[in-house]
């Protein structure tokens, strides 16, 4: 799957500078039986983690100093959701697709993540595609699933999804607490990869609002940084 999807511009905040943490996943429906996988997760533009499928899921730390940002316990928590997560979202969409008989191959993208701004603001998002169209999104402040077509199957899954309390909570915790709070560590840690980066980013020099780093150049990195793209976000 190419990195860059109808996803991209969903990413994007009108606010020029900013520090992004962002998560991308992909899932390819072969058959009723084999759905092919893929996710990553970008600190601006650097690819720092992604998930390895076989022969069981797990986080490949693509970078030394990004499995020291956390606690052991914190990453087995991680991995743990997010492998209860995948599975229970291929369950659900491999229901629908049966129940709509909806034409093999397709493919579902999501994109989801935050994105810190120098003044200490920041915006969340989770946005779902279907082959390469929007599809549902998660107003993470109203904890509400919200359709971006009016497709039956769109219909049916912003239903399915809205009964997922649980889900929904805990999706709204991760946007809001935990993506910003992980992002200040991640930067904290991965501050000489971030310089190394063209130009220079706000994440690497500047000053975020609780980050405890005197100001630095400005942010001219943070624009370039790559949108891998799609999916639940």
């Amino acid at each position: 799957m190419k990195p860059h999807s109808v996803l991209q511009h969903q990413t994007e905040s009108p606010a020029s500078c900013s520090c992004k943490l962002h998560i991308f996943q992909t899932f390819v429906f072969h058959n009723t039986n084999f759905v092919d996988t893929s996710a990553w997760a970008t600190l601006e533009d650097i690819v720092f983690a992604s998930l390895r499928v076989k022969p069981t899921w797990d986080i490949q730390y693509l970078y030394p100093w990004v499995y020291p940002s956390l606690p052991a316990a914190e990453w087995d928590n991680l991995k743990n959701l997010f492998n209860i997560y995948m599975h229970n979202l291929i369950l659900s969409l491999s229901a629908e697709a049966r129940q709509y008989q909806i034409p093999y191959p397709f493919v579902f993208q999501c994109a989801t993540g935050c994105n810190l701004y120098p003044n200490g603001s920041y915006t969340k998002f989770y946005h779902l595609a279907y082959n390469t169209h929007s599809f549902l999104s998660f107003n993470v402040d109203n904890i509400r699933w919200e359709r971006q077509q009016e497709s039956e199957l769109a219909m049916q899954v912003e239903r399915k999804f809205t009964t997922f309390t649980g889900f929904s909570e805990t999706a709204q915790h991760l946007l809001n607490v935990t993506c910003v709070d992980y992002m200040k560590r991640f930067i904290e840690y991965g501050r000489a990869s971030l310089k190394r980066q063209d130009g220079a980013s706000t994440c690497a020099g500047g000053r975020q609002e609780g980050l405890g780093h005197p100001p630095g150049p400005r942010c001219a990195g943070a624009a370039a940084a790559m949108q891998p793209g799609g999916g639940l976000a």
